[in-house]
């Protein structure tokens, strides 16, 4: 008995020192100390810096202060919050992201069947997994910002895109009906057009945002304008990237899906693409292509023509193991979801001139 009240006693006092304690929470993504790494290597100018990783809960740093740091500690100790049974919330199967003004950061996760949300400007990350009321994520891929403040997720075995607010809440569905296996998603913003590759369709499909259908473009083939499984999806200069995976290339056509041009092939060969996926665009205009077969992150310019290959088979620092997903944001950053590595690799583009 006095041992039950002497633990009571001390789980009181705790909770009183960590509730007066003043805490808060950091979004770190370097190590300490930090690793530096630029593309290409020296002598020549570098175009890339590596930022850091996202991969989960060891992102967020909390910081308390005073006695109410050892209380914290004591009181997670007594709970069985150190219980070695406690597993951290970490990525798994990282697909697609998005990145909104604000820097927060949103993550699709085919494994985890849910959305990671790292925000940066809170120090916080949450795992959205509710796809409707009733219904959880079941193979979220593509992921866009939408209108209103909301997060478009294209989930390919529930064959609909789903409409999340700011919070995570379901506020309803796009294609239900008209959908087969959706992967990629994304908006252009000037028109309220969403774009979707429906990848068992072998088609893209466009909707207004308020979820009609206005117009089917593409079908199965190998000629311009014509798909075989494309999964990943890009907006950007009034043209829409798509990465035609089973034709080993990366289609660009305009808002009406008139095949403006062409790029990739099969091979052995750097540049190359087996298997293409992922597919961003900077402000510079710079193609950012993953080859998933050969685990690169190919960049073109404007062209089609392959100005840098980052990457090679590997979990070390510039290495990927089967890439999925890229990304831009306003900070000329660049996402990769490094999915079997199970992390979303962060680089800096060192702009000529900036």
């Amino acid at each position: 008995m006095r041992r039950a009240n002497l633990a009571t006693g001390l789980l009181v006092a705790v909770v009183v020192l960590a509730g007066c304690a003043p805490t808060h929470s950091t979004l770190r993504y370097q190590p300490d100390p930090p690793f530096t790494a630029v593309w290409p290597a020296p002598p020549e100018t570098p175009r890339y810096r590596y930022v850091g990783e996202l991969t989960g809960e060891q992102n967020i740093h909390v910081a308390n202060q005073g006695l109410a740091s050892s209380g914290t500690r004591l009181f997670k100790w007594l709970v069985g919050l150190t219980s070695p049974k406690h597993l951290p919330v970490v990525l798994q199967r990282p697909q697609g992201g998005v990145t909104d003004a604000a820097g927060r950061v949103y993550v699709t996760d085919v494994s985890r069947q849910a959305v990671y949300v790292f925000d940066e400007p809170a120090g916080t990350m949450q795992v959205w997994e509710m796809a409707a009321d009733n219904v959880r994520f079941v193979s979220p891929i593509g992921i866009s910002l939408g209108a209103n403040h909301e997060i478009l997720v294209a989930d390919a075995e529930l064959g609909y895109v789903v409409r999340l607010d700011k919070d995570g809440i379901p506020r309803g569905t796009i294609g239900q009906t008209q959908l087969v296996r959706p992967t990629g998603v994304v908006r252009d913003a000037a028109q309220g057009r969403i774009y979707v590759a429906d990848t068992h369709g072998h088609d893209i499909k466009v909707f207004s945002d308020s979820g009609e259908l206005v117009k089917t473009f593409g079908r199965r083939g190998e000629a311009a304008g014509e798909y075989n499984s494309p999964t990943y999806l890009s907006f950007a200069n009034n043209r829409l990237y798509v990465a035609d995976t089973l034709n080993a290339r990366v289609q660009v056509v305009s808002p009406d899906g008139e095949a403006l041009q062409v790029f990739g092939r099969r091979g052995i060969f750097m540049g190359d693409m087996p298997r293409p996926k992922g597919v961003a665009v900077d402000k510079d205009g710079n193609v950012y292509v993953v080859e998933s077969y050969f685990d690169y992150l190919l960049v073109f310019n404007t062209e089609g023509e392959l100005l840098l290959p980052i990457g090679g088979t590997g979990g070390g620092l510039g290495q990927f193991y089967l890439p999925a997903g890229v990304w831009t944001d306003e900070r000329d950053r660049i996402y990769i979801a490094d999915s079997f590595n199970g992390r979303v690799v962060i680089l800096q583009f060192l702009r000529e001139g900036a």
